[in-house]
């Protein structure tokens, strides 16, 4: 799933590649992933693209008359740029992974694409981000907030720390794979919970946050779309990589399985040693 530091790249490409350009049409091949209806995608046509940018993992494309294409890519969903499209023709509904398509007017353009067949990317133009319900209610921006603020955010919701770094409510942007990321580099057990953590550790957390997401930005923005999964991929220590050496201390990195998702820890840097228990309910390291 993208989070925030390939969003922020995303946008980053869009305001560099499109900014100033005028759409030519908006084309809705999945229809239930466009959730509004007022504006139409017709209302975009002939407008300037004059911003781009993000509200936590949500990529905001703006556009002159105050109009705005707000898209959640959900787990599987892409924003592929094209120098060129093979064809003029419009899209057929429902064929291929293509939700939208955005063509501009030096022939140009963007598809916004999902793979396999839980169809979950989202888009919604809207005159203001806040009338999406989510975006009305995310919380401070995770590279925003400030040390305190985390604090506050974190030791307030009592939960499991990877759960609540994940809430979008509690402070957006951070997702399965930098929450893994953060939590190795501040030597934190994911079951930890959060009203327990003493002040030095709440600040460790934050120093953690702060670095593992902005080296993520860093190593990001000023990448092609094409190439920042593989970016991305390519600075893990511990997320998505199971069975392999841990870059810090050598030891295995372990997994905890979940019905629809997975985490990647090292025991030696997180956790004591103590490899945690590879299901949800039993009694767990912290």
């Amino acid at each position: 799933m993208p989070e925030l530091p390939e969003v922020e790249a995303l946008a980053a490409y869009l305001r560099d590649r499109a900014v100033g350009r005028r759409v030519e049409r908006l084309e809705v091949a999945a229809i239930n992933a466009l959730k509004t209806y007022d504006p139409p995608p017709s209302a975009v046509a002939g407008k300037a693209i004059t911003g781009a940018g993000r509200h936590g993992k949500y990529l905001d494309v703006e556009f002159d008359g105050g109009l705005h294409l707000l898209v959640h890519l959900s787990r599987a969903g892409w924003l592929h740029y094209r120098e060129t499209f093979p064809s003029n023709l419009p899209l057929k509904p429902g064929k291929g992974p293509i939700a939208l398509r955005v063509r501009l007017d030096d022939g140009s353009g963007f598809d916004l694409t999902e793979a396999g067949t839980q169809k979950r990317l989202s888009a919604h133009l809207v005159t203001d981000p806040a009338q999406v319900e989510r975006v009305a209610t995310l919380g401070p921006d995770a590279l925003a907030a400030d040390r305190a603020t985390f604090a506050e955010r974190i030791r307030g919701q009592r939960g499991q720390v990877k759960g609540v770094l994940t809430d979008q409510k509690v402070l957006s942007g951070i997702g399965n794979a930098y929450s893994d990321e953060i939590l190795h580099a501040a030597k934190m057990s994911p079951f930890a919970i959060t009203n327990r953590l003493s002040d030095e550790q709440l600040a460790t957390l934050y120093e953690a946050t702060q670095t593992v997401l902005n080296d993520a930005v860093s190593r990001s923005v000023g990448q092609k779309a094409a190439e920042l999964k593989g970016e991305k991929r390519s600075g893990m220590k511990v997320h998505a990589r199971t069975g392999l050496p841990c870059p810090v201390c050598g030891d295995t990195v372990r997994e905890v399985s979940f019905a629809t998702t997975s985490l990647q820890y090292c025991p030696t840097c997180q956790t004591g040693g103590k490899p945690l228990a590879d299901r949800r309910l039993s009694r767990l390291v912290r």
